[in-house]
């Protein structure tokens, strides 16, 4: 854990030497990382039709985005999965976290865990799954995002965090596999991330809501944030992805498409 000489309520969670989490011990709804605002964003927008606001956290690390969620949706009712159980007892212990059954903090590892969940039992599922600098392959595949859908209630959101370096083969990757699975998907990006010019974080959102990423005011929020990030959808989309293919659990391997266009904002 290492603290901000210049902000004694900034924390950063180091995990194996990798900022992992950073949390605003004052204030829960301050979120730091770039593409943890870009998520902050699109949940923003989810319909709650009756009930508290239920999220699964797969990668909780400090569990930044739960404390957001906990505090955006009271009565919110939240789990949060790690692999390690250490750090799951140390994050209870050091932060204050929302206690059970507002957020469960479980140890294990996230598609087994998933694969415990009540069907239609959640409106958001969020992936932040990292092993080093990369998400491991087996939570990456339209197998893991079918089983996804299964838990989210109608109308609800899969948000996944997808680092990738140009060419961007894994991110065009998974828009792909996300788009075999949900009928309206997006990426969020920061433009210079998009147009493949550096090593980033990219937001790949999986709904079948009709009307969640083609709302005027996400895309507004999304371009006022600190650091302004576009969301692709239909046919910006489609030109991102190009003929990447969805990730299988049989074959996980990514193939660059040597056709795509590297920058979707090109003659825009």
């Amino acid at each position: 854990m290492q603290r901000s000489p210049d902000d004694p309520d900034a924390v950063t969670l180091l995990v194996n030497g990798v900022p992992s989490s950073h949390l605003d011990l004052a204030d829960p709804e301050r979120l730091e990382f770039e593409y943890m605002q870009q998520m902050a964003a699109v949940l923003a927008h989810v319909p709650v039709p009756g009930g508290p606001f239920r999220a699964v956290h797969l990668g909780a690390a400090g569990c930044a985005l739960a404390r957001w969620a906990d505090a955006r949706f009271p009565g919110a009712r939240q789990v949060a999965v790690d692999l390690d159980p250490v750090l799951v007892a140390l994050v209870r212990e050091w932060f204050d976290l929302p206690r059970s059954p507002a957020l469960r903090l479980r140890a294990g590892e996230a598609r087994a865990e998933l694969a415990t969940l009540p069907g239609a039992s959640a409106d958001a599922v969020v992936r932040d799954v990292f092993a080093g600098d990369r998400t491991p392959p087996h939570v990456t595949t339209e197998e893991f995002t079918r089983d996804v859908a299964r838990v989210l209630r109608p109308g609800g959101v899969y948000l996944a965090n997808c680092a990738d370096r140009p060419p961007l083969a894994l991110a065009r990757a998974e828009a792909a596999t996300a788009a075999a699975v949900f009928a309206h998907v997006g990426v969020v990006a920061e433009p210079a991330v998009l147009r493949g010019r550096r090593y980033g974080n990219l937001v790949v959102v999986g709904t079948d809501d009709p009307d969640l990423l083609d709302d005027a005011g996400l895309a507004r929020q999304l371009r006022t944030l600190p650091v302004p990030a576009r969301l692709l959808t239909g046919d910006e989309l489609r030109v991102f992805t190009g003929r990447a293919a969805p990730l299988r659990d049989a074959a996980p391997e990514i193939e660059p498409d040597p056709d795509v266009d590297p920058d979707p904002d090109a003659g825009a």
